[in-house]
């Protein structure tokens, strides 16, 4: 394979006109990088030295010192413009500078075109070691792969059918705010889909360009004031960290909804925008506790902006004072000025067949069913902790981003001590649900040696994922049905408001079922399982 190359020169003119004597350089595909010390700037062009001089011109750009010129002797613009994309998403997740770039609007899918996997694979692996061994890049490829950051950067190319949504949720933020809403309410697009099918992606792409389209004079989205709001601590933080590193986000903008809805109605101010992700988690109902006063998060929403976007999964609720029944949220459809619904269904964050998935689902269903046949995809059942803990430590030397995480059926308490989950007969113990408000929990080389809840993985993707049963989770033989122990669930919070709540031994076991959904559905290479429950894990290990 011919190796990339890589020239770099001093971002000034007289480099400039020293480049022009290179015909090679001047009408031949390329990618460039220019950038100083603490902001870069990604780009492609056909017209090296006039993208140059017109780049040397601008004010964003004089700031910065460093141009580099990256060729490749089978470079052709489907490949500079694929590359230039995916170089943007690696120098997000390294996270050594604060990114120039913006969103390119229509441009966020990359089309096929002829050999595109070996540009997408050997040319730029060739490419980022280059970049990582010259010291213009801080992390290797697979450790940027394995960061959240990484996985929900707003510049990540869009599948044709979440390009279709993007696209639908723009033109619906536009026609909204150019008309006059006399409702009370402002107007909701609902987003729907599972686990893994690329949700959060698709709405940091488009409040992505929704931040971007704020600066355009011609555009109906300018001088808006948007926000996006996640109700989940360990996706706060990756947000938080997506903004502090492109210069059209601010951090401001990123919230969470009690403290925005608080803040809006004390400078009695609407929004334009609010987006959503993980809005299944929203209260539904007061929490005095946390400071909310109002009946419903999403109702709060509704009145406080213009469009509200929100990205739901109803089977990820795990609060009883969050659970979203569908007449719920029909109400608040009907409430709202303008209403829309997109269904997301392709799923992309498990390796796994169709077979494994259902397996799943029907386990969420109560029912144990034999193992399917896994093919690409490692699906395995442990008769001891022990020995699933040491696997997993085994993956994630391999491909890293392995980790251990359990129902919450262990005792914890916020008060400092470190808590343990004890299996094996006594004779295995590993320390459970450790949270550090610092970091992302599994992306700490540390927490290979623990056990997390679902509070530390909902929302991201884990390479293999190993599963403890608790012990509210058990088998009847008789009726070959799951049985849930509701009253084994140790998560204090997630029953609270229980005297609210029509037919609450049901939802209690929703709460428990879900969580057993979200955790099987983190990996994206292997899923492993171990239960507690004596008859649970010999019928598992019997199918």
């Amino acid at each position: 394979m011919d190796n990339v190359k890589i020239m770099t020169w001093n971002f000034a003119e007289q480099a400039i006109r020293q480049v022009d004597n290179i015909e090679a350089y001047t009408n031949y595909p390329v990618v460039y990088i220019l950038n100083n010390k603490k902001e870069a700037y990604i780009g492609e062009t056909v017209y090296f030295k006039k993208r140059m001089r017109t780049h040397i011109t601008n004010k964003d750009r004089k700031k910065l010192d460093t141009m580099h010129l990256i060729k490749h002797d089978k470079f052709n613009q489907s490949a500079t413009f694929h590359l230039e994309t995916k170089l943007i998403n690696y120098f997000l997740g390294d996270e050594k500078y604060t990114l120039q770039n913006k969103s390119k609007l229509a441009s966020d899918f990359t089309h096929n075109y002829f050999n595109k996997h070996y540009y997408d694979q050997p040319v730029f692996a060739n490419l980022w070691e280059q970049l990582h061994s010259n010291g213009i890049v801080n992390h290797p490829q697979h450790v940027i792969e394995n960061k959240d950051i990484f996985k929900i950067s707003p510049f990540k190319e869009l599948s044709l059918e979440q390009l279709d949504l993007k696209e639908n949720v723009l033109q619906f933020c536009e026609q909204q705010l150019m008309q006059k809403q006399p409702s009370e309410y402002g107007s909701l697009f609902v987003v729907e889909g599972e686990a893994g099918v690329g949700k959060s992606v698709v709405l940091s792409s488009i409040f992505n360009t929704i931040q971007m389209l704020r600066s355009e004079p011609s555009s109906p989205l300018f001088e808006t004031e948007n926000y996006l709001l996640v109700h989940h601590e360990e996706m706060f933080k990756t947000y938080k960290s997506i903004a502090a590193r492109l210069k059209h986000w601010k951090i401001k903008d990123i919230a969470k909804p009690t403290s925005l809805i608080n803040n809006l109605h004390k400078q009695h101010k609407k929004a334009d925008i609010i987006l959503v992700d993980e809005a299944h988690l929203l209260l539904t109902r007061t929490d005095t506790y946390n400071n909310f006063r109002f009946d419903n998060h999403l109702e709060e929403l509704l009145k406080l902006a213009k469009v509200v976007i929100i990205i739901y999964d109803r089977d990820q609720v795990l609060k009883l004072k969050s659970l979203w029944e569908e007449m719920t949220l029909e109400q608040l459809l009907q409430k709202s000025y303008r209403h829309e619904r997109y269904p997301l269904t392709n799923q992309f964050r498990m390796q796994a067949n169709d077979d494994i998935i259902e397996w799943i689902n029907q386990f969420k269903a109560k029912h144990v069913l034999p193992l399917p046949p896994a093919n690409n995809y490692e699906f395995k059942i442990f008769a001891t902790l022990q020995e699933m803990h040491e696997a997993i430590k085994l993956k994630n030397e391999q491909f890293g981003l392995s980790r251990v995480v359990a129902t919450f059926d262990y005792t914890h308490k916020k008060d400092g001590e470190i808590y343990y989950i004890t299996e094996d007969n006594g004779e295995y113990q590993i320390p459970w649900n450790q949270t550090d408000s610092s970091f992302t929990w599994a992306e700490n080389a540390n927490t290979v040696h623990e056990a997390g809840s679902i509070y530390t993985v909902q929302g991201f993707d884990l390479n293999f994922v190993g599963v403890i049963l608790g012990p509210s989770v058990t088998y009847d033989v008789k009726t070959d049905r799951l049985v849930i122990k509701t009253d084994l669930y140790k998560d204090t919070g997630a029953y609270t408001g229980a005297n609210k709540t029509d037919n609450i031994d049901r939802a209690k076991e929703r709460i428990v079922l879900n969580s057993i959904n979200i955790l099987m559905k983190r990996g994206i290479k292997g899923l492993y399982i171990y239960a507690s429950d004596e008859p649970l894990r010999n019928k598992l290990l019997q199918s």
